[in-house]
């Protein structure tokens, strides 16, 4: 009875519910957007000035620099159009069918969202592990030119990956499957795998691997507890913009951070000193989510 309000986002998915259309459709988004990434990639140095693009490129891999971070960004629109070009040429499926009714998704999203950055003021109000303060990053004024920019890429961003993982996925295994623990233990188990990067997290990629886990999984209890992507997504972006716009690891995409922590994410002592505070997080945002949106 809990997961009632689902069925909004898995009837639409009944009429092609069958394996070989998910394994046809999630085929057919991957090439399309292999191929979309590859003429992105291809295009993009031609849309700054050389010596610019001399100074730009080297930053993008790992996202040091502005323009860095929003190239990684905005590569995020391109799956959302292979998505919905999939969706609609395997699934005959509109693309809005997997967000839910659309006036229930943004009202809900308002309120996650609220209910996020007030959870969110009180943790930066903690005291952090001693030496481990955040340093002042990127300048200022340099950070607010950037940042209607930078909201829009990481609302496609997070967007993007819940509407694969969240809506795409988790709304047709529903339609297959009747229980949670396939239609959102697989999408949070594909979620968590797509974190794995020892070349970042070197020997706490499995760790890594585990947080993202546990964040498909709450994240995929909110989208079925309440019936549309506006919980989850708001989750999402508020989890990725503390990271990725308000402080992120030193070195590591860092480009449109405001401050940056004083560490690596190879830094032992300084990753299982923030491991348990990032799980806290996770779950109290959870929590209070579920408390602001309960009927």
């Amino acid at each position: 009875m809990r997961y009632e309000a689902h069925d909004s986002l898995v009837a639409p998915a009944r009429a092609t519910a069958g394996l070989p259309y998910l394994f046809g459709g999630a085929a057919l988004c991957v090439l399309v957007f292999l191929s979309l990434s590859f003429g992105y990639a291809e295009l993009l140095p031609w849309a700054f000035a050389p010596d610019t693009w001399a100074h730009i490129s080297p930053t993008i891999e790992t996202a040091t620099s502005p323009v860095g971070v929003l190239v990684n960004l905005y590569i995020f629109a391109l799956l959302i159009a292979s998505l919905a070009i999939a969706l609609r040429l395997v699934h005959k499926r509109g693309f809005l069918t997997l967000v839910g009714p659309l006036a229930l998704a943004r009202r809900q999203f308002r309120r996650a969202l609220l209910a996020m950055l007030l959870l969110y003021a009180v943790v930066m109000m903690l005291p952090m592990p001693g030496g481990m303060e955040p340093v002042p990053n990127l300048v200022f004024g340099t950070w607010l030119a950037f940042l209607p920019l930078a909201l829009v890429g990481l609302f496609l961003q997070v967007f993007a990956e819940e509407v694969v993982f969240r809506g795409y996925l988790q709304s047709q295994l529903a339609a297959r499957f009747s229980s949670p623990l396939i239609w959102i233990g697989v999408p949070s188990t594909g979620f968590a795998l797509l974190h794995f990067d020892p070349g970042t997290f070197d020997t706490h990629a499995w760790i890594v691997v585990l947080w993202a886990g546990a964040f498909g999984l709450a994240a995929g209890d909110l989208t079925a507890r309440f019936g549309t992507l506006g919980p989850a997504t708001a989750l999402h972006f508020i989890n990725n913009f503390g990271a990725i716009l308000i402080t992120a690891p030193q070195g590591q995409f860092d480009g449109l951070a405001l401050y940056s922590y004083p560490f690596s994410m190879e830094d032992s002592d300084a990753f299982w000193a923030f491991m348990p505070i990032d799980i806290m997080v996770l779950v109290c945002g959870w929590l209070t989510i579920r408390l602001a949106l309960r009927r």
